[in-house]
């Protein structure tokens, strides 16, 4: 089963199915050590490294296990970061949420705007009944922009990943179905 990358628009910003012109944006991104501080895998040290998860989005998109979205501005079309549902399960109707954006569109409710988008098409397009994610205990600003969508934090995986040789913990955040509804006003 197929999923395909759709193109989704908010007030502000143009959600998109990757291109190739995104890989040296994206190497940009993903090789930012502050940006990846509290992200489960080191920074990339390798350009390549952009090509090979712009191959994994596709794969992601034909074996239908997710899609990964980049984010533009609509005002200049800058490349500001990308969202994407993963480990999407149509017999349970789940998916795991994951977002990384550039510093320069931080405190600007980009993040927040994206993820409300996203989820927009995950619950009324999929037919989602939950969408999970899960957070570095240290990032606040992500679990801010959660809860304000109306994510309920579930729990705490101790000691989940070890990066740059650092253990730290995730709070495990949980969106269902009818919560979202509420959240945005539908019954």
């Amino acid at each position: 089963m197929t999923l395909p990358t759709p193109e989704l628009h908010t007030g502000r910003l143009r959600l998109r199915p990757f291109t190739d012109a995104d890989a040296a944006p994206l190497y940009a991104l993903h090789s930012d050590a502050h940006v990846l501080r509290y992200w489960n895998s080191p920074p990339w040290t390798d350009p390549a490294r952009s090509q090979r998860f712009l191959s994994v989005c596709r794969t992601m998109a034909e074996e239908g296990t997710g899609a990964r979205l980049a984010v533009e501005r609509g005002s200049d079309g800058a490349f500001i970061g990308w969202c994407g549902l993963i480990d999407w399960n149509p017999d349970f109707r789940s998916a795991m949420l994951c977002y990384v954006f550039d510093p320069a569109a931080w405190g600007h409710g980009y993040a927040t705007e994206t993820v409300r988008g996203v989820l927009g098409w995950a619950f009324d397009t999929l037919d989602l009944n939950r969408v999970q994610a899960d957070v570095d205990t240290r990032n606040g600003a992500s679990a801010r922009v959660l809860e304000k969508l109306g994510f309920v934090r579930e729990g705490t995986l101790r000691e989940d990943c070890v990066v740059n040789g650092e253990v730290s913990d995730s709070w495990v955040y949980g969106l269902l179905r009818r919560e979202w509804r509420l959240a945005d006003g539908r019954p």
